[in-house]
């Protein structure tokens, strides 16, 4: 089975200057984990997850404990906190190839890209167990 196959095709990306904001909004409306960050040519640089954004903002966004500081770290770029140079692989890749990058690598997903470099998908290891559990 090939990663064309079982991988999320409609990416969500962000620019690399986009505020956290932006981020948040996206993550909190969505059903997803990670977004693709890419650069002004459309070709992959990072990837962001949820759980970057969680780190970086204050835990007292959004709560009656806030302050200017606290919403001062929406100001923040995606570039500051997102992950660079990720792992990646092609649509023709294969499920046992991307299962052992995420293992060997301890990440979440692997961005799919096509010769160019921009992203056509994203495979997250929910994906990988969605395939597995089909058969």
């Amino acid at each position: 089975m090939t990663l064309d196959e079982i991988m999320t095709a409609k990416v969500v990306t962000v620019k690399m200057d986009d505020r956290l904001e932006v981020v948040k909004e996206i993550f909190d409306t969505m059903n997803f984990h990670h977004l693709l960050v890419v650069d002004e040519f459309d070709k992959l640089s990072g990837v962001l997850s949820d759980r970057d954004l969680l780190r970086a903002l204050s835990p007292y966004v959004g709560s009656a404990a806030e302050t200017a500081r606290d919403l001062a770290t929406l100001n923040k770029r995606v570039h500051q906190i997102m992950t660079r140079h990720p792992f990646t692989l092609r649509p023709h890749s294969s499920v046992h190839e991307a299962a052992g990058l995420l293992l060997r690598n301890r990440i979440s997903c692997v961005p799919i890209v096509d010769g160019d470099f921009k992203p056509v998908g994203i495979v997250s290891w929910r994906d990988l167990l969605r395939a597995l559990s089909s058969g």
